[in-house]
Order: C-alpha cells, then structure tokens, then sequence
C-alpha cells in the first residue's frame, strides 16, 4: 500500500524530522510512505477573517493539486471530524486493503486548518482530538497511529 501524507508547510526542527524518519522506517515493511509537503500560506499576526480565509484557499490549491493524480480514498484531518481509536483506525486501514486500495492519501492543513474544499474532497474527515495541535505535531502522530495500525492489523505486539 502506498500511504501520502500531504501535509502544509515542512518540518522545521530538527526533533520534528528525526522523529517522522524514525516512523518511515519503521512503516517500511508494511507500506510505501510518500511525503508532499505544501507552502504554508503567509499571514500576518492580525490578520482579518477575509485574509485567513485567502490563505486558506491558496493552501487549499497547493493540496488539491496534489491530489489530482490521486485516485485513492482521501482522509482529512480535521478537529471536527469523526474521531476513531486506534484499533478503529486499524480496522478501516485494513479494510481498504481488503478492498483492494492500492494508495490512501492523509491531510494535515496548516495553522488554519483545511479550508473546505479540501474537506469536501475527502472520503473520511478523521479527528484524533477535540483539541488543537501544532500541525507539526500532527504529522508525527499520525504517523505513529498508522505505524500502530499496521502493528494491530499484524496482530504484533506495540505498547500501550
């Protein structure tokens, strides 16, 4: 299975790095792990409404032009959307490939979040908290959950 993860903006300090290295490695057995890495739109600190949502948009078609030659199942990340365990996650993983699903796509939009034709664009909008996270951050997590994943869905040991 090829995992994308298309994500706004880049990792920046070096901790951010080494830990998404040490998780690609990790995922290698499983899966083919693609990085497409988007401009974070710039703002400035007091911006209006109007300009967020500006920003907004021109990430928005930084990320849906990645996704044009992407013909798998599309899952946004986003607060609102529906919030899965991990073992629930696995379970969806797992089913796409049973089903056939050669590629899925991830999205992690920037400080803003995903303006929302990305959302739209989505076959499942996935929440990992009600909470806010740097999406820096977010990109670890994810793919530590999908690391875990693969390790439920092989029925290996992983702490909990």
């Amino acid at each position: 299975m090829i995992l994308r993860i298309i994500a706004v903006g880049r990792l920046r300090e070096k901790y951010w790095q080494d830990a998404a290295a040490d998780f690609a490695r990790r995922l290698r057995p499983y899966a083919r792990l693609e990085t497409a890495e988007v401009p974070e739109a710039h703002i400035k600190e007091a911006a209006s409404p109007t300009e967020e949502k500006k920003a907004m948009q021109e990430e928005a078609l930084a990320i849906l032009g990645k996704l044009k030659r992407h013909s798998g199942p599309v899952i946004a990340l986003d607060r609102r959307g529906l919030a899965l365990d991990s073992p629930g996650l696995a379970a969806g993983l797992h089913k796409m490939i049973l089903e056939g699903k050669t590629e899925t796509a991830f999205v992690i939009g920037g400080p803003l979040g995903l303006a929302p034709e990305v959302t739209e664009r989505a076959d499942l909008v996935l929440s990992f908290s009600k909470m806010t996270f740097p999406h820096q951050m977010m990109r670890i997590i994810l793919l530590e959950q999908i690391y875990r994943s693969f390790r439920i869905m092989h029925h290996e040991p992983y702490h909990k």
